[in-house]
């Protein structure tokens, strides 16, 4: 074998070897740390909540008490508050939408919980206004106030939503 050869081939395993160890760096980085969970979007869920507003004062004032298509109950929830968890605190207004609850980058609320599914559970609106949350076939279950949930079912207003360590309400 000539010496160019051999040189290469030292190099090229070195590379391999370099390779390998900055692939398990990162792992142990992962697990030590767990992974990043970024602030998703401010700009655009200001944007959108814009936009609502505009088609709210827009709107006849005999539809503007309505929400979604649907009619506007007196005590129906405003906005979802988490209560446990890592995301103690956070708020998200409900305007209609679906919001989705999971690991995946675009839920509307990412847990960072080994319990969740990265697809775990959504909570949408129906026809008379009512919140339903519903299972997406997640491997832990939702519960909703400690019966785990098999079937789309109703939020009553303040009843907890389990996913893992997170707990998640409607409140007023």
């Amino acid at each position: 074998m000539s010496e160019l050869t051999l040189t290469v081939m030292r190099l090229g395993f070195l590379a391999v070897l370099w390779l390998f160890v900055i692939v398990a760096v990162q792992v142990i980085r992962s697990d030590l740390f767990g992974t990043r969970v970024t602030q998703r979007g401010s700009r655009r869920e200001a944007g959108r909540q814009q936009q609502a507003a505009a088609r709210q004062a827009a709107a006849p004032p005999q539809q503007r008490g309505q929400q979604g298509g649907g009619r506007q109950r007196r005590n129906a929830p405003t906005k979802l508050v988490v209560s446990e968890g890592t995301l103690t605190g956070t708020t998200v207004a409900l305007q209609g939408q679906t919001i989705t609850l999971g690991r995946a980058h675009d839920s509307t609320i990412v847990l960072d919980d080994d319990y969740a599914s990265s697809r775990h559970a959504r909570i949408y609106p129906d026809r008379d206004g009512q919140w339903i949350v519903e299972d997406l076939g997640s491997t832990n279950g939702t519960y909703l106030d400690r019966s785990r949930l098999t079937t789309p079912t109703p939020v009553p207003l303040g009843a907890p939503i389990r996913i893992g360590k997170t707990v998640i309400e409607l409140r007023k």
